[in-house]
């Protein structure tokens, strides 16, 4: 299985930790964001990784380099400028299209600064069952951003912190859920992002939900979950 981890980002809210290194280098007890991620996806069965790197991205190659890839075979998409969720994943695309024997397997997009206990495994067999476009691990807690979900988990539109919502596809009932930052993606989403440059994931599957394609929540309330993209959180945890 193959898998990509989206590690780009400037990290502005782990300053001041990333003045002097990459997001995906932050450590928790001893072990890299980056390394816990690889680990993670590694005990799940991924041996072929693809990662994007921008700010220090050097650094994160030879970190890469000097622990042998962690035993996997591990790309790198590097993004002379910063393409947001979706114009990095339309980058690396190449990575999931390779190889043409394998393109009715998903594959996962992971966050590199999410931490969690989500099982993966439910997760792929709650995507192959339902024959999901993408599937978005979702969980109800408070955020700044909801995704709009109908009574069948069908993502339907989203909710800014104006508690205004966009519907894209009409729905009589709606559940505002929070995004954990990982994905399941059915390789044929790639041929269909139809936004170029830099733009959110969310964009993209927002448009898709709009003409009728299957992107669904996965329910991942029972969980443990933490975003180690915000400096409280991993000093929560040790540095």
């Amino acid at each position: 299985m193959k898998a990509m981890i989206l590690a780009a980002g400037l990290g502005t809210r782990l300053r001041p930790l990333t003045d002097s290194r990459p997001k995906a280098l932050v450590e928790l007890n001893g072990h890299t964001l980056l390394e816990i991620t690889l680990r993670r996806l590694s005990d799940f069965g991924v041996r072929e990784v693809i990662v994007n790197v921008h700010h220090f991205a050097d650094m994160v190659i030879e970190y890469l380099r000097s622990h042998n890839n962690f035993g996997m075979r591990i790309e790198i998409s590097r993004e002379e400028t910063l393409l947001d969720t979706g114009g990095g994943l339309k980058k690396a695309a190449w990575f999931f299209l390779e190889d043409a024997s394998r393109l009715d397997a998903p594959f996962i997009l992971h966050n590199v600064d999410v931490i969690s206990t989500i099982d993966l495994g439910r997760m792929l067999h709650f995507h192959i069952e339902n024959q999901a476009l993408a599937t978005l691990a979702t969980q109800q807690r408070k955020t700044s951003r909801y995704l709009l979900f109908d009574e069948h988990l069908q993502l339907c539109g989203r909710r800014a912190s104006s508690d205004k919502d966009e519907l894209v596809r009409p729905s009589p009932r709606v559940e505002a859920l929070a995004f954990a930052g990982i994905h399941v993606i059915s390789p044929r989403f790639l041929t269909m992002m139809a936004e170029d440059g830099v733009f959110s994931i969310i964009t993209s599957y927002l448009n898709l939900a709009a003409r009728g394609e299957n992107i669904l929540a996965f329910r991942a309330d029972e969980y443990e979950w933490r975003d180690c993209g915000r400096l409280e959180n991993v000093k929560a945890r040790g540095t």
